[in-house]
């Protein structure tokens, strides 16, 4: 018996990037554990990545090349073919089409790695001038607020929150998405903070917090402007910190002074004594850390609303200290170090292709012009997460549409594929990492070999290039010749292979004395005001009339955007779609738990078992998702609801700024 340790890093969509311990006995991979040693880690993992070997030795793993031998609309049926028909097939088919930038290249971040992203993938759409796709379905909007706002994506380091007094847990279920963080909240609670959260959902999260704020969705921007309002009022201002540091602050004072507790609470459904209450316990307290998640930002106004959040600890000087202040994302940290010709974009030559959004690719597939004739997908599974999905399953239904997808199980898009190519699994291919919770860049050794014929992404795109007769020398690098390419030279390789992660040099306080990332170092509030959301009673009240339920659709707790939904074990505790919903509203239609309900509007019909549950507030509506539309009650899931207009900042997905109905099913 032969027992070996290899170092790896998580590789999902989660701030917490965590440095993994995968055990290996006799070449299979028996236990993969959180390292102890690195400090955002400490040895834990979620439930989720704790079982990713479950994940790797699937029994539905994909492990060869598919051929689709059905139509469309039909129930899938595919074939096995070798890896040289399948690429020679997809690169004539690619090459057949006359205008390259009607080929669409289709991914995010089902794996966050550099090189199994898009290192070789890039240099493949630049060297053919295939189409663009703006990768917004996630964190756009708010990454467009920070950077209006700082400059970049920036944020305190995780750690300091333990020192925190107070900690506003704002649009995060931190328990299930943020576990690591959690840890330091949790330690700053025993030593006497006050914990607050901010949700329309009374999460796990909430439960474990001191107080939570039930807001309406879409209504955080008014909130913040509420909070400043009793901040002016009461005198509770770092006046030398704003003089300083802040530009804009006479426009945002006068739209401040327009909100007063009680028109907030009305605006955000919720009582004038707890916006009072929120300012006086985030004015008196120092320090005070804000810990903002996407959630807040999925709805019209969410670009808008995470730059007011942002500006708060500027007027209270919070940055002054190193456990004050306010993380979402600290990925910008990470843009002096990375590699921006590691895609090769000198490949273009000169040529700019149209830019598809992914969160309208719905309305893409069906009225793109010229139309989009070949699609790849990898790292992603927009059938199932992409909004508005009836369009999105239409587009995808095209006869006419040549369609291929990477992949380790049959999801909803690889049903809906030409072609299905067997892709590694993280125990399987070398990568680099860095991340948007912390602060540490990470490297992923191999701790297996591929199963079956799986292939890491890096090298069915090598081959594709080749065949398709790209012949650039650039198409010939090795995993290990992209992972020296992909930062500059401050960060060791070295380092990664022997310890796992290697950190950047970021002050413990970092805008202590102002050094904002914006032109003139200054934070900005220039321009940031609330936007209401599309679908609400005061901005749609006609359609607030036939369906008068706001519906937010958080991620099930065990899994994570579309990913381990059919991981057995981790499906079998979620059980099964459920809407939840307050008691007086389903009293008010006649609905008792356990019934089998459907959400509706003008856009389609989601069927799910209803859970009457104090975790839903009056006149809201909790889908939890993302489930598998295949693996729904009717096959569908709740993407079925949601619409593809965009936020006020980044063009991101409104998908929590949507208006339903539900009645028996």
């Amino acid at each position: 018996m032969t027992t070996r340790t290899v170092f790896g890093a998580c590789p999902h969509d989660c701030p917490d990037t965590c440095a993994l311990q995968v055990t290996v006995e006799n070449e299979r991979v028996i236990k993969v554990q959180g390292r102890a040693e690195h400090a955002n880690t400490h040895g834990a993992l979620c439930t989720k990545v704790s079982r990713y070997a479950e994940r790797t030795y699937h029994a539905e793993r994909v492990l060869h090349p598919l051929k689709r031998v059905s139509k469309k609309t039909e129930a899938p049926a595919f074939v096995q073919v070798t890896w040289a028909e399948a690429l020679a097939d997809i690169a004539a088919r690619l090459k057949a089409v006359q205008d390259p930038q009607c080929i669409q290249p289709y991914s995010y971040a089902g794996t966050m790695g550099l090189l199994q992203g898009e290192a070789m993938a890039g240099r493949l759409w630049n060297a053919l001038g295939a189409a663009r796709l703006d990768r917004t379905i996630c964190a756009s909007a708010g990454g467009a607020g920070l950077a209006a706002t700082y400059g970049h994506k920036l944020g305190m380091h995780t750690r300091h929150f333990a020192g925190a007094k107070l900690i506003v847990i704002w649009g995060s279920n931190s328990i299930a998405s943020n576990l690591h963080f959690w840890t330091y909240a949790n330690q700053a609670k025993r030593d006497g903070a006050k914990l607050i959260c901010i949700d329309p959902r009374k999460t796990e999260t909430a439960d474990k917090c001191h107080q939570h704020i039930a807001v309406l969705p879409g209504t955080d921007g008014a909130l913040a402007l509420g909070v400043m309002h009793e901040l002016i009022a009461h005198g509770w201002l770092d006046q030398a910190y704003i003089d300083a540091h802040v530009d804009g602050w006479d426009e945002l004072r006068a739209k401040a002074l327009a909100w007063p507790p009680e028109r907030t609470a009305a605006v955000c459904g919720i009582a004038a004594s707890e916006v009072r209450g929120l300012a006086r316990d985030y004015g008196t307290t120092t320090p005070a850390a804000i810990r903002l998640n996407y959630g807040m930002q999925r709805v019209r106004g969410g670009g808008n609303a995470v730059r007011l959040v942002a500006m708060l600890p500027c007027l209270t000087g919070a940055w002054r200290h190193e456990s004050g202040g306010l993380l979402l994302s600290a990925s910008g940290w990470f843009a002096p170090y990375k590699n921006p010709a590691l895609e090769r974009p000198d490949l273009l030559a000169g040529r700019t292709p149209r830019m598809v959004n992914m969160s309208t690719i719905g309305d893409a597939l069906l009225q793109a012009d010229p139309p989009i004739e070949a699609l790849v997908v990898y790292n992603s599974n927009p059938v199932a997460v992409a909004p508005e999905s009836p369009k999105v399953v239409a587009g995808f239904q095209r006869e006419d549409l040549f369609t291929v997808v990477l992949e380790h199980f049959m999801t909803d898009t690889a049903d809906l594929a030409d072609y299905v190519l067997p892709a590694t699994t993280q125990l399987e291919h070398l990568d680099v990492h860095t991340s948007y919770g912390h602060t540490d860049v990470l490297m992923n050794q191999p701790a297996i070999a591929p199963l079956g014929e799986a292939k890491p992404n890096t090298q069915i795109f090598r081959e594709l290039a080749a065949a398709m007769g790209l012949t650039d020398p650039c198409f010939a690098d090795t995993d290990e010749q992209l992972a020296a390419q992909a930062f500059t030279a401050d960060i060791d390789l070295g380092t990664l292979r022997t310890q796992g992660w290697q950190p950047l040099p970021i002050p413990e306080a970092p805008f202590a004395n102002g050094g904002f990332r914006t032109a003139n170092g200054r934070a900005s509030a220039v321009g940031a005001d609330y936007v209401p959301n599309y679908e609400s009673a005061a901005s749609a009240p006609e359609l607030a009339a036939r369906y008068p339920l706001a519906m937010i659709s958080p991620p099930a707790r065990n899994f994570l955007n579309s990913s381990f939904v059919n991981v057995k074990s981790l499906r079998d505790i979620e059980r099964e779609p459920l809407i939840e919903m307050h008691a007086d509203d389903a009293a008010a239609r006649g609905l008792t738990d356990g019934a089998r309900v459907a959400a509706f509007n003008d856009r389609g019909r989601y069927v799910a078992t209803l859970k009457v549950s104090a975790r839903a507030r009056p006149g809201v509506v909790n889908g939890l998702g993302v489930w598998w539309r295949k693996l729904g009650l009717d096959g569908t899931n709740v993407n079925e609801v949601t619409h593809q207009r965009l936020t006020d900042l980044g063009e991101a997905p409104a998908f929590y700024d949507c208006l339903v109905q539900v009645e028996a099913a």
